[in-house]
């Protein structure tokens, strides 16, 4: 397989997927630009498990994560994310590759390594970028340096090199990190071994089906954005400020389609909304 066709960028329709996320700006490879996507992609783009929920298969090919995506203006969890958002970065001449890490949000269980994120190399430097991470993603990309903080929005991000068990000898992992109210707040741990669409598909298949991953007995639907963060998860929804003042409600099954309308920017035909509201309230 050539780097050209890796990611599929040659399949992307880059017109309708810059118009989706509202970017108008440069199209050069450069950091820069890779900022500005990553923000844009961030912004229109709701985490969601919807699909899963409705029985429906994800499916990770160009072709259905531009109709889904692009077309339907629906978002996705980490692999439709990161995958679209791969042609993209790809079709524009980044060099990109993909990586794979093990959620921790907290907690430091060794679990399995089924989140997607991208690695961009930029004049010899590597660059994390992830745009499918859900309530608590970054906002634009990381250099992948030990020790590195950010402010994005009204968020603190950081990596630190950590010795840990389950990664393979010589490739200690690196942590992605954010700031709580009382402390850093571990989001998730991933090595360097570099990751194809290949590799997705087999994780994906996992996590959309099996009754132990996280995304197949509740809605999960999450927003990040710079001044607030959104979750929806099964019928509580929660709103998150940056002084970390938080207002959580319960959700009917009555209200659930406009909520995902107003909050999340997810439109759905009728059947489905109905669906979903049926879905509540078993």
């Amino acid at each position: 397989m050539t780097n050209g066709s890796e990611w599929g960028g040659e399949q992307l329709d880059l017109d309708a997927y810059l118009a989706r996320i509202g970017y108008d700006g440069d199209r050069r490879p450069t950091l820069e630009t890779l900022r500005r996507l990553h923000a844009a992609h961030s912004a229109a783009f709701a985490f969601e498990n919807l699909d899963v929920v409705l029985g429906r298969p994800i499916l990770l090919d160009l072709e259905s994560l531009q109709a889904k995506m692009v077309r339907q203006r629906r978002g996705g969890y980490c692999y439709e994310q990161n995958l679209l958002y791969a042609a993209a970065l790809e079709r524009l001449g980044f060099r990109v590759s993909g990586l794979c890490a093990r959620t921790r949000m907290g907690d430091h269980r060794l679990r399995p390594a089924t989140h997607a994120l991208l690695r961009v190399d930029l004049d010899g430097e590597d660059w994390i970028t992830d745009v499918g991470f859900g309530g608590e993603a970054l906002l634009a990309p990381l250099p992948l340096r030990d020790g590195v903080e950010a402010r994005q929005g009204a968020w603190t991000f950081g990596l630190v090199r950590e010795e840990h068990q389950g990664f393979g000898e010589g490739d200690e992992p690196w942590v992605l990190r954010t700031r709580h109210e009382d402390g850093w707040f571990d989001l998730y741990a991933f090595g360097t071994e570099r990751r194809f669409p290949a590799d997705y598909a087999v994780f994906n298949h996992y996590i959309s089906t099996h009754p132990r991953s996280p995304f197949t007995g509740r809605i999960v639907v999450q927003r990040p954005l710079p001044e607030l963060r959104s979750t929806l998860v099964g019928r509580e929804f929660t709103r998150t400020r940056p002084d970390w003042s938080r207002e959580v409600r319960e959700v009917t099954p009555e209200e659930l389609p406009a909520l995902l309308e107003t909050e999340f920017g997810l439109t759905l035909p009728a059947a489905d909304a109905e669906a979903l509201a049926a879905y509540q309230e078993e």
